[in-house]
């Protein structure tokens, strides 16, 4: 009879695992469309949470309307420069196509120098001289090559769109999530549960590295794309607005945005006159490596994360989600790597007799 009971108890634990696998395989199945909103939420969430604490004592205890200002403001600073960059973009790429349907679009020969560039100068010589040349039979000759460029920035660019929808709808989840208040502390109850008597300490490491990343890396290239944008705008870049989403980019994959302005600056002396394309040019390459300056700013003395880490989780995260995966690549690869390095460097059963 006990062999029965006990046989009858095991078959009954096995049923309700069983159950209970389904059930939350089913509400990972549900919910796996909104992992990267619902992420970018709470990271949102994790990064706003010390303004909008010292916010709500300003308003006098007033959460919803300190969660509503700081979802107002952070739309306001997303939707405007987003606007005017698609509409420039979408603007100069309707010109491109039509000058270049009209034969218009002319290319500006390379000089000699460029054949003296070590690997690519000579076969880059070849095919700018060719585009100078003729640049219709070029696009023939090359459209296979062209085509696939093409199709790549146009999925960058609808990409781009819906991440920026996906980030208005995470700052909506993270103004819930602030009014509603605790999400530290879920994160906390979270980790507790996760590492035991260590989940504080996992818990601090994990919202000083989102907040580090969201400054040093997020922060960064805003305001390196926003400087050497109103360059090219002002020194009268042709498609200044795809430049400036190149740099924007560039910035995010923690790669010198002086990779674009090189080759603008070599636009701009042979296009104007010497003084103005010095100082635009000197402009441009301060807005260049004006990293250096605001990335220690920004980060403060949080701990820092490899910049190797960070490039590995924006490439990775673009290729896994997309554009928004720049953003929470590089933000869950710092936290693993974080966790990571306490759990290594903590101290042992052994260590602690």
């Amino acid at each position: 009879m006990t062999n029965l009971n006990e046989n009858k108890s095991v078959y009954d634990t096995t049923i309700r695992l069983f159950f209970l696998f389904i059930i939350i395989a089913w509400c990972m199945m549900i919910l796996y469309p909104f992992v990267s909103i619902m992420l970018w939420g709470l990271i949102f969430a994790l990064a706003f949470e010390p303004l909008h604490n010292s916010l709500k004592k300003f308003m006098g205890g007033k959460p919803r309307l300190a969660s509503f200002i700081i979802v107002l403001v952070s739309f306001t600073i997303i939707i405007i420069p987003s606007w005017f960059l698609m509409d420039a973009i979408v603007e100069e790429l309707r010109e491109l196509t039509s000058s270049f349907r009209n034969g218009n679009l002319t290319i500006p020969p390379p000089s000699e120098s460029v054949r003296s560039w070590p690997i690519i100068g000579g076969p880059l010589y070849d095919i700018w001289y060719s585009a100078s040349d003729n640049l219709k039979e070029t696009v023939v000759t090359y459209k296979e090559q062209l085509a696939g460029i093409g199709s790549t920035v146009a999925k960058g660019i609808f990409s781009a769109v819906g991440g920026v929808f996906q980030m208005m709808v995470s700052l909506i989840i993270a103004g819930i999530l602030l009014t509603i208040g605790g999400a530290g502390e879920s994160i906390r109850k979270f980790f507790r549960k996760l590492a035991g008597n260590r989940g504080d300490e996992f818990a601090d490491i994990t919202k000083k590295t989102v907040g580090n990343v969201v400054r040093g890396v997020l922060g960064v290239a805003l305001i390196q794309a926003t400087l050497i944008g109103i360059g090219f705008l002002l020194a009268g870049v042709p498609y200044a607005g795809v430049w400036t989403l190149v740099v924007f980019i560039f910035a995010v994959l923690q790669l010198p945005p002086t990779l674009v302005v090189i080759p603008v600056a070599v636009y701009l002396f042979s296009e104007k006159e010497m003084l103005p394309a010095i100082l635009w040019s000197v402009y441009l390459f301060l807005g260049g490596i004006s990293d250096n300056i605001i990335k220690p700013i920004l980060l403060g003395k949080g701990a820092s994360v490899p910049m190797l880490v960070i490039f590995i989780g924006v490439v990775g995260g673009f290729i896994f989600s997309g554009f928004i995966g720049l953003f929470t690549g590089a933000i869950v690869m710092s936290i693993g790597y974080k966790l990571f390095v306490g759990w290594i460097n903590s101290p042992t059963q052994t260590d602690t007799k």
